[in-house]
This record gives structure tokens, sequence and C-alpha cells, in this order.
């Protein structure tokens, strides 16, 4: 599996290198005294957000990362060589949480942001320090700072506009492959899906992320089916896009499942705007899609759209809801390519 959304490291900055006692002592040359030099300062380890990447599985393979100790002072007061820094390069949208897995130390959401985890030992103080004019020639130094080892974990949340929600098989995949370039796999069985996919959707000249989860069912807030740990996926979009399958037999129990496993899951997701849509009724007729839809709305408590992945039946209108519903400065522009000159030349 190539896509991994969690992580546990072990990080250490370098230690700093030690102070250095040592004199001059060269003949037929007066002033001689003490010359030590400090030691180098040990290496941080960062962590930075980088383009590109979207898994932590380079974590899987490596978990240890250890800093550059600073190197120790020598005579003729040089200064020992700092240590080298090491740099995590994670994907945007990445966590870090401490070891207690509860308290965030950063969360990394553009481009180049870098945070310090760890900050190298400083170099201890060499002997020329401690030269004063009632010890001329001391014979002490400072040992180097040890540097700081933690645990750490790394958690990804993709960063989206729209996040898709629904029981396995409602058609979130079909919905994703029917709007966008992404190439979801999608066949006639339940969990179909085993990573989150993100595709860019475009409606009305304007572009926007739709992420597609794994889906839920019934007790995957205790651990039933995948678990609820992808909705983390969706935590950061604007918008939420319920698909409820019309020919499941009782859509209504589809509903109220996932607004249990929304609020079971915490952090405020059952409270982020929904769009709530009735999937699949290509296989409906009239009688049947408004009485559904009817019951829908008693249940949810306010409009409800219809809709086929299959056909695209209403896609457009859903589309246009979901870009309403996300905030102006997140949308973008979509690229309209000019038109070539067709003017014949030899």
């Amino acid at each position: 599996m190539k896509f991994l959304d969690l992580a546990k490291v072990t990080i250490r900055s370098g230690s700093g290198g030690n102070g250095c006692v040592s004199f001059r002592r060269e003949k037929f040359i007066e002033y001689g005294g003490p010359n030590g030099g400090d030691g180098g300062h040990g290496g941080d380890v960062i962590a930075e957000a980088v383009d590109g990447l979207n898994t932590l599985i380079d974590f899987r393979y490596q978990q240890h990362f250890f800093a550059q100790n600073g190197r120790a002072g020598q005579g003729s007061q040089k200064t020992g060589a700092d240590g080298d820094d090491i740099v995590l390069r994670v994907p945007v949208g990445t966590e870090i949480i401490d070891e207690d897995e509860e308290t965030v130390i950063a969360d990394l959401t553009e481009v180049g942001q870098r945070v310090v985890l760890a900050r190298g030992g400083n170099g201890g103080w060499g002997n020329l320090h401690f030269k004063s004019a009632t010890n001329q020639s001391p014979r002490r130094a400072n040992p180097g700072q040890p540097g700081v080892e933690r645990l750490i974990w790394l958690r990804l949340k993709l960063i989206a506009d729209a996040g898709l929600l629904g029981l396995p098989n409602a058609g979130k995949s079909t919905f994703l492959a029917a709007t966008s370039n992404a190439r979801p796999k999608i066949a006639d069985y339940p969990f179909t899906t085993l990573a989150p996919n993100l595709g860019v959707v475009g409606v009305d000249n304007v572009e926007f992320v739709v992420a597609d989860i794994p889906g839920l069912i019934e007790g995957a807030s205790e651990g039933r089916g995948l678990g609820d740990m992808f909705l983390g996926h969706v935590e950061r979009c604007a918008v939420l896009l319920h698909l409820v399958d019309g020919t499941s037999g009782d859509p209504m129990v589809d509903y109220r499942t996932i607004i249990g496993e929304l609020e079971a899951y915490g952090g405020g997701l059952a409270q982020k705007p929904r769009i709530t849509v009735l999937n699949k009724i290509d296989a409906l007729d009239a009688e049947e899609r408004s009485f559904l839809a009817d019951e829908l709305v008693a249940e949810a408590g306010g409009e409800v759209m219809l809709m086929s992945g299959a056909t695209g039946e209403g896609v457009t209108e859903v589309l246009r809801a979901l870009r309403a519903g996300i905030d102006e400065n997140r949308l973008r522009q979509k690229e309209i390519p000019e038109e070539e000159d067709k003017t014949w030349q030899p």
C-alpha cells in the first residue's frame, strides 16, 4: 500500500562539541597563554512542507533521524564546526503530534513552512573564555550540551476544498471519476476505495479540489471496516458532500449511520456545512424519486438534491452547490487555452 497517512519517527538533535583546553607555548614568542577554542553547535531537526508529496510512505522505511553532532574546539582559538541539520520533508497538510498522540506541535499547511522540532546543543566554552586577571592559565573547559531526543507522530490530512461522504458503494468514486480526471477504482463490491483520492473539479470556469475517502459503515468509530481515521482527510474541507444510495433499500438508515459516525469522530465534523444528495436516481422511477426525496428531506431537515453520477443527471447542479459553499479565495480560475491562429502559412 503506497499511501500512508500516519507514521511514528524518532528524532534526535546533535550534541554540542566540547570546549578545548589548550595553551600557546612557542619558543622565542612571549605572551603565551590559554587559546582553547569553543565547541561547535549541534545540528537541528527540522520539518519542512514540500510540494509534490501526498503520502508519508518514506517514513515507513526510515523511522530514525539523527542530526550531526558539533565538533570539539581546538587550539589556536579554533572553534569546532557546527553539526549539519537534518530536514524531514513532509507533504503539505501534515500535522506533527507529540508522543502523547494529542498535543499538536505544528500543522504544516503551506509549501515551504518549516518548524524546528529539536534544537541542537550549544558548544562548550574553551579555556580561553575563563581567562581573567586572577586566573591567567585556566585549565577547565565546558562540555557541549547534549542533543534532544524525542518521539513524534506524523499525520497527513490532505488539503481539499470539498469532501465526499457515504457508505461503501454510495457512488463517491463514480462521482469523482465523472467530474475530474481522477481515475479511482470502481467496482460492484464494498470497500473498493482503500485510500483517499483527490480530483480537480471544474464548473463555471472555476476549479476546486474534491477528496474521496473510503466508505464508512456502522461502528467505524470502534474500528469496524476500515475505521474512521480517513475522516481526517476531510477535516480541512470547506463543505462536505454526503451521497446517499437511493437503491440501497433503506436510505434513511444509511443517512443516520453516516451522521452518527461523524458525531462519534468529533472535531466539529458533524457541524461542518454539508450538502445531502440522493444518488443513483437513474435506477428509480419518478414516483420512487419523489417519495425517497421527501423522506430524506424530513430526515435531514434541509434541502436534498438528486443526482446520478453514472448518467450525469444533476451533476452540474451539485457542483454549483459545492462551489457556493467554498470561499472565493480557495477557488482557482480555470485556465482556458487560447485559440490558435488557423491562418494557413507555407
